[in-house]
């Protein structure tokens, strides 16, 4: 997407950077969001209160262009690659039970208590790596469990990730010491050992620990693209398809399975078909039943859609529907206020919610209805 050799940002990323915001205007300004974050807590300032983590793209749209010097704060944000060897690996130190604490106010709205999984999100814990060799083609046969201990070959795609895209609401808002809590944490829970040792909530995580970490399946992705010589590996891998991967000449028809015994080769056909899906397979494009008897109000739907993911919970750092004393605060300098900053963004929330496809109506119907939700009965 970028080079930092030159420090040129293409043109691809400048529209990806500047899509939502192509018509603003913005000067550069410096904001301590938390002290050790990844970029610095260096934002700039839009207006009516909202910011963005990038400068805004001002070039013209017309013609060509060789796209622009990258800031500082672009840089120093974008250039952090976690490799398995441990290089980009940041100096510091977390512990499980400081890991813990993290992931129960960051973490658990989405993915679940230990990581067991949440509506719509990964699960993260459990499962057996054994479940990986689980066909779905076999009756009464589960489906692979991929959680970080039975499926993830390296664990710098755990702490990076962490760092880069995590929490949902406000990524790059953690420190060294609290991405590498969170990793010792999502590592105990899934029951890794480091050196042999277990990970109990005293186990402090640094650099130096991280890199004896073995994934339970790390030999468990072939080929191996890692290192200079992954590119070599993956042509060498797809250079025999018949070997490596079972492609040979394709059979669409009358297919026969060669003989291993001597016997004549027989025409393949297939062994079990699924017929326990569950919910079973269905053409039907019917819009799903409402709940509470089809009594939801229009507003409540959007707010279904588009908010509750931060709002259904205090732990996003968002108002929580239902919190009385959280909406007064909120509601102090009067709905219209509130329903301003739901349109143009405020704090950590962006504009609409990040649904721009909203009506500023829409925006005003939602937050009258999570007002009401929240008032004293």
């Amino acid at each position: 997407m970028f080079k930092l050799d030159h420090k040129l940002i293409t043109i691809s990323a400048i529209l990806a950077l500047s899509f939502s915001f192509a018509n603003a205007q913005c000067t550069p300004g410096v904001y301590e969001s938390k002290k050790g974050a990844v970029d610095g807590g260096v934002i700039y300032p839009r207006k009516d209160g909202a910011y963005t983590a990038y400068r805004i793209n001002e070039q013209s749209t017309k013609g060509v262009n060789f796209g622009r010097v990258p800031t500082e704060n672009e840089i120093k944000a974008w250039d952090k690659d976690i490799m398995p060897d441990g290089t980009g690996l940041p100096d510091g130190q977390g512990s499980v039970e400081e890991g813990d604490e993290l992931y129960e106010t960051n973490c658990a709205s989405c993915h679940g208590e230990f990581g067991a999984g949440g509506k719509g999100y990964p699960t993260l814990s459990g499962g057996d790596i054994a479940s990986l060799t689980n066909q779905r083609t076999a009756p009464g046969m589960d489906a692979p469990k991929r959680t970080i201990g039975t499926y993830w070959p390296k664990a710098s795609t755990l702490i990076w990730y962490i760092r880069d895209a995590m929490p949902y609401a406000h990524p790059k808002s953690l420190t060294d010491n609290e991405i590498y809590a969170i990793t010792a944490y999502l590592l105990s829970v899934n029951d890794i050992k480091i050196d042999g040792q277990e990970l109990d909530d005293e186990y402090v995580l640094n650099k130096e620990k991280f890199l004896k970490i073995k994934m339970p399946n790390e030999k468990g992705f072939y080929p191996n693209i890692d290192g200079p010589n992954g590119v070599e590996n993956v042509r060498k891998f797809f250079s025999n398809r018949a070997k490596n991967i079972g492609a040979g000449k394709r059979c669409m028809k009358d297919c026969k399975d060669p003989s291993a015994d001597g016997k004549p080769a027989k025409i393949m056909s297939i062994g079990s078909e699924i017929t326990d899906v569950v919910p079973p397979y269905s053409t039907v494009r019917d819009l799903p039943v409402e709940k509470d008897g089809g009594v939801k109000s229009k507003a409540e739907k959007l707010y279904d859609t588009n908010c509750a993911l931060c709002h259904g919970t205090d732990k996003m750092g968002a108002p929580e529907v239902g919190n009385s004393e959280a909406w007064a605060e909120v509601t102090k300098k009067g709905i219209d206020k509130v329903v301003n900053n739901a349109i143009h963004g405020t704090g950590g929330m962006p504009a609409k919610g990040g649904n721009a496809d909203l009506t500023d109506a829409q925006i005003k119907e939602i937050v009258e209805f999570m007002v009401n939700s929240s008032q004293k009965k």
